[in-house]
């Protein structure tokens, strides 16, 4: 068994909390970024919760944003420079 599995529901719960929290306070480490180095980013974390919840898609993205995506993309997103999408694509080619 995974270690990870092992951790009771409550204890994960609030670490995923504080994960969020800690992604809308640090609005300056943009999705494009989070997906270039680690292969996920808000909106991975928002389907996720949604396919696990049964959840609309715009309702999970806003559990994890804390505010409507749309908004939140306004105030916070750049857009995606030549070397970023490259960085993004061969870190989410390693997620398969």
């Amino acid at each position: 068994m995974d270690p990870i599995d092992t951790i009771d529901d409550a204890t994960a719960a609030a670490a995923f909390r504080r994960l969020v929290h800690h992604l809308r306070h640090r609005s300056d480490a943009e999705n494009i970024d989070l997906m270039g180095l680690a292969g996920f980013c808000r909106n991975c974390l928002s389907d996720w919760v949604g396919e696990a919840g049964g959840l609309p898609k715009e309702t999970a993205r806003e559990a994890i944003y804390g505010m409507p995506y749309g908004e939140w993309k306004a105030m916070h997103q750049n857009e995606a420079t030549p070397e970023q999408l490259r960085r993004m694509a061969e870190s989410v080619a390693k997620n398969a």
